[in-house]
């Protein structure tokens, strides 16, 4: 494969030693070049010493020169140039830290040796998990945006929808990336073709490109939810003539019974009622576009209505009760209710014009719950009340009764 790098470059001045196992290679070289001789003459004795200084120093540069070259490494496309006594590509990336695996580019070679002036490209994989046209696959890409890797890859992009942009960087743990590309599909429907350019994810989708209404039953050669393939033809088909099932309400009937235990003017509900249930198919037919009266075809009954009954109070209330006729009535229920019969705290504990609770109510001879009485009763019954307990029973308001 060929590798996509600045092609000129100029190698700078030996920038020292680059440590590890060059260091040590390069001591090794000083040594074998410094070697030793033989010592010979009294007078030859005394030039020695400066002799081997002169050779070691002369023989440990070569060596040294000869051992430093100045190459250019470019990781990823971010070039740099670096002096190295590596032998090798394999030594320079180890010596750099530099790790590849299967899916990552070296050139030149792994095991190739290295000169100076040498240029060394290493591209690293990223794994991309492709959905093309419907089709999942992860792929491999030493690509570093989304269009290198789609061109790296091979895919055709012009038209086609992408899921993330193609300038979008490719990090090295890879990406997610959906490719629908641009299809030739034609769709049969109301007696003529209609053939289209797409890049759709659904037959539904490339039928709203299309212009063609889906209403109803309307069906499609191919699932609604299916993908749309290159040069493939999709009849649709008009339902106009269909079924309709309803679940349609039954009225309860409401029975009242006169009860002379009751004070006039009370109700008491002794069963709920509750509306049955029937199903109802009903057949419908589209005419021309105008849609006709739906026709009911069948009939049954899922839930029978409940019959709600009801007590109705026939017993007249007494006129008085004596020892409490005399007290402001009114101004009590004006203090505790505003003077609203039907009135019920927010805890929902006290009701009526009094604020009666329901034991309390019930311990008197009321029926059901104070609020939902008549305020004659309402009154007649804390007449009662009073006569037992005197005005305790109000501690806030029970002064007004004597204004």
């Amino acid at each position: 494969m060929a590798v996509d790098e600045d092609a000129a470059w100029t190698p700078a001045e030996p920038a020292g030693s680059t440590g590890g196992r060059a260091e040590a290679r390069r001591a090794a070289r000083r040594r074998k070049a410094g070697g030793s001789g033989r010592i010979g003459a009294d007078g030859l004795r005394r030039l020695i010493p400066q002799a081997l200084v002169v050779a070691f120093l002369a023989g440990g540069t070569s060596a040294f020169v000869a051992a430093d070259k100045a190459v250019r490494l470019s990781v990823d496309g971010v070039p740099r140039t670096l002096h190295t006594f590596a032998d090798d590509v394999d030594e320079l990336l180890s010596d750099e830290g530099l790790a590849v695996g299967a899916h990552d580019i070296v050139a030149p070679a792994l095991g190739a040796p290295l000169a100076g002036g040498d240029e060394i490209v290493v591209r690293y994989g990223r794994p991309v998990t492709l959905t093309l046209d419907g089709y999942r696959r992860q792929v491999w890409t030493t690509a570093r945006t989304v269009d290198g890797a789609l061109r790296q890859l091979g895919v055709r992009a012009e038209g086609a929808f992408l899921s993330a942009s193609r300038s979008m960087p490719i990090s090295r743990q890879g990406l997610t990336l959906d490719v629908r590309t641009e299809r030739t599909v034609t769709f049969m429907a109301d007696g003529r073709a209609q053939t289209i350019r797409t890049n759709a994810a659904t037959v539904r989708e490339a039928a709203e490109q299309a212009g063609i209404a889906l209403t109803g039953q309307d069906t499609t050669s191919v699932p609604l939810a299916g993908f749309p393939r290159d040069g493939q033809t999709i009849t649709v088909t008009r339902i106009r003539g269909t079924q309709q099932i309803r679940e349609e309400p039954i009225a309860y009937e409401t029975v009242r019974t006169r009860d002379a235990a009751l004070h006039a003017g009370t109700e008491v509900v002794e069963q709920q009622g509750r509306p049955g249930a029937r199903r109802v198919t009903y057949s419908l037919r589209t005419v021309n576009g105008v849609r006709q009266k739906p026709r009911k075809v069948f009939e049954e009954v899922v839930r029978d209505p409940v019959t709600q009954r009801v007590k109705v109070g026939t017993k007249p209330l007494p006129d008085s009760v004596d020892g409490a006729d005399h007290l402001n009535w009114k101004a009590l229920a004006q203090c505790e209710s505003g003077g609203r019969a039907h009135a019920t705290d927010p805890s929902g504990t006290y009701g009526g014009l009094y604020q009666f609770d329901t034991a309390t109510w019930r311990s008197l001879g009321g029926k059901g719950r104070p609020q939902d009485a008549p305020a004659s009763e309402q009154t007649y019954r804390a007449k009662k009340l009073y006569v037992q307990r005197g005005s305790s029973p109000w501690p806030h308001c029970g002064r007004r009764l004597y204004r």
